[in-house]
């Protein structure tokens, strides 16, 4: 058994950011835990720019954006371990890992910041009939293909979802030569950024067809054609709106899962509504000494948010090893309550007086124009401004005074809501 004070399991660009930020807070004993065979995690493959630009003010690819975060990690001698899979965290904050090189390992942690990141959702998790043929992909596995690994996914290509990794690959395969034939979202709105709409399928004159599903997929041992129908208000395909598409490869790219099983095995609650770890606004979940933060907690549109809240994660980790005792008998907890258009709004709770200012992040039920973010306790407006639009693709983000929080009555809830327009 490994003492340690800071464990932090995963290198990705959550895990780096929670490093460099507790290590600026003044901890010095950290260890950062990777499961592949470089730091970096998801931003390795993906090698369009568009990163950096709320972080570092300039435009970054994936990998230079990592390279940043690595830099500072090698600057600050802060140690890792990679090609190291951690089976089991228990509540006591015990963490076992296996390795090639080191065996099998157990540390013990003054704090543990979770920063696994996500996964994407497969076929098995959409019910789409049709065969089981070769051809069909995630996203993710195609970017991986593509850039990192050298090979052709296919050529005549179908896109099922709107999410961001789908839109930049549409963009992606075009470049290296295929023809994207269309890509087809379920929902009346588009799950991805604005810009990369614009960018990745409108440059292209790739359509998108909204309210749109795959409701068949041809071939035997390789895709050779998919059908697509409208969908009604319930999500049913329309009869005699079918198209058939002649393809080699369908790629799906229909949502992000926060990668929370380590989370359960310490006995973490999870939130229905992000499938990530409930927390406060230090980022620590309901076992005290474990913090979330990046896409294992919620999932992110931008990674310039990721490493903000990695990095007060980090700091906050630091504050909480630094304590000389931790008594359970800390303030309660002003309950967060999401209103009207409102959802997957982190942090859940707030302490009844935060030593920091508290920023909170959501995502839009639906697109709505012409809107106004309110947020109130009571009577009390803490927060209100108006929008041109908001959508579900682009998160909000603001933050409110740790004064103001203070101040109101610790038994009202904070209610966060869209007014809209008339």
């Amino acid at each position: 058994m490994t003492n340690i004070d800071i464990l932090i399991i995963g290198g990705g660009p959550a895990g780096l950011a929670a490093a460099v930020g507790a290590y600026e807070a003044g901890a010095r004993d950290i260890l950062i835990l990777e499961r592949e065979e470089a730091l970096g995690g998801i931003l390795k493959q993906c090698i369009h720019n568009g990163f950096g630009l709320h972080t570092f003010k300039e435009e970054l690819t994936g990998p230079e954006y990592a390279q940043r975060y690595i830099d500072k990690v090698l600057s600050y001698e802060i140690p890792y371990q990679l090609n190291s899979m951690v089976l089991d965290i228990s509540a006591d904050k015990v963490v076992t890992c296996v390795s090639h090189e080191n065996g099998v390992q157990q540390f013990k942690a003054g704090a543990i910041i979770l920063c696994m990141g996500c996964r994407e959702r497969p076929r098995g998790a959409l019910g789409i009939p049709g065969e089981r043929c070769a051809g069909i992909f995630t996203a993710g596995t195609a970017q991986k293909l593509v850039n990192l690994e050298g090979y052709m996914p296919g050529k005549k290509v179908v896109i099922l979802g709107s999410g961001d990794i789908g839109l930049i690959m549409a963009r992606r395969m075009t470049f290296v030569g295929a023809e994207v034939l269309c890509c087809v979202e379920l929902m009346p709105y588009s799950s991805g950024l604005k810009r990369n709409i614009v960018q990745c399928l409108d440059d292209y004159n790739i359509p998108l067809y909204l309210s749109h599903t795959v409701v068949d997929i041809s071939g035997k041992e390789r895709v050779t054609g998919v059908t697509i129908a409208e969908v009604d208000s319930s999500l049913k395909p329309v009869p005699g709106t079918e198209q058939y598409f002649e393809c080699d490869t369908l790629l799906l790219s229909v949502g992000l899962l926060p990668e929370n099983e380590l989370s359960e095995m310490a006995g973490v609650s999870l939130s229905p509504n992000t499938s990530g770890a409930v927390v406060d606004e230090s980022l620590q979940t309901s076992v005290p000494g474990i913090f979330a933060a990046g896409n294992v907690l919620h999932v992110h549109d931008l990674v310039d948010f990721v490493s903000q809240e990695a990095e007060l994660a980090g700091k906050n980790a630091a504050l909480y090893v630094s304590s000389s005792e931790h008594t359970g008998n800390e303030p309660g907890f002003r309950q967060v309550v999401m209103g009207n258009g409102v959802n997957a709004i982190v942090p859940q709770k707030i302490s009844a007086t935060p030593s920091q200012d508290v920023r909170m992040m959501f995502r839009p039920r639906a697109v709505y124009k012409k809107a106004q973010i309110v947020a109130s306790i009571g009577d009390t407006v803490l927060y209100t401004k108006k929008a041109k639009i908001l959508a579900p693709g682009e998160m909000v983000n603001f933050t409110l005074s740790k004064v103001s929080l203070s101040s109101a009555d610790v038994n009202e809830p904070l209610n966060v809501m869209i007014k809209e327009a008339a």
